[in-house]
């Protein structure tokens, strides 16, 4: 279940402001020192939250921990999973705001795919494609900046034209709509310091 930090104030559903969180880290792991020798970029993975803790983010990476090859749709947070066995994940994380309307469609949407996530699998051909600037989609096959890319266009929340065919997660820290909140270790972040 999705909770949202939104109060339930008599205010009109689509005018009151709400926030979608996007973090976007670097774990340390093999795979993402190399995507980071590839890309040249800092940080290299993606998540989507819609609570301002960062209890529950959706991405697309490791169903275990432990497992580089087995990759989906996925749950994450700073103190399970991935995150809690990479302690030094570096992050920035970013809020943009949403009207309620918006942030009802994006955890439809989430919802959605959370209970369908066998449906779902990792994009690997398609991350490998996209280091070397080819596209590649295949239905119900994301990787992690992929899938918020595209969650985010089908809740209406940006315009398909805010991105590139090919999206990398340090791409979401430049969209003027993004709100940086905190830069460091995941595990330190504290919502209640912002």
């Amino acid at each position: 279940m999705i909770l949202t930090d939104c109060s339930q104030q008599n205010i009109r559903l689509k005018d009151e402001l709400c926030y979608a969180y996007i973090v976007v880290s670097q774990t340390g792991t093999i795979l993402s020192r190399i995507i980071r020798l590839i890309t040249k970029a800092q940080y290299n993975h993606v998540s989507l939250s819609l609570h301002s803790d960062l209890s529950t983010m959706y991405s697309f990476g490791r169903v275990n921990p432990y497992n580089p090859v087995v990759g989906g749709f996925v749950i994450e947070s700073p103190k399970i999973g991935t995150f809690a066995r990479f302690k030094e994940t570096e992050a920035i994380i970013v809020k943009v705001e949403i009207t309620q309307e918006q942030k009802n469609k994006l955890k439809k949407r989430l919802e959605s795919m959370y209970r369908r996530r066998r449906l779902y699998h990792y994009n690997y051909l398609g991350l490998f494609l996209a280091a070397l600037h080819i596209c590649y989609k295949k239905r119900n096959r994301y990787y992690c900046s992929e899938f918020v890319k595209d969650v985010l266009i089908k809740s209406r929340i940006f315009a398909e034209e805010k991105f590139d065919k090919i999206v990398h997660p340090m791409k979401f820290l430049k969209l003027e709509e993004a709100n940086i909140i905190y830069q460091g270790k995941l595990r330190f972040f504290n919502e209640e310091e912002i």
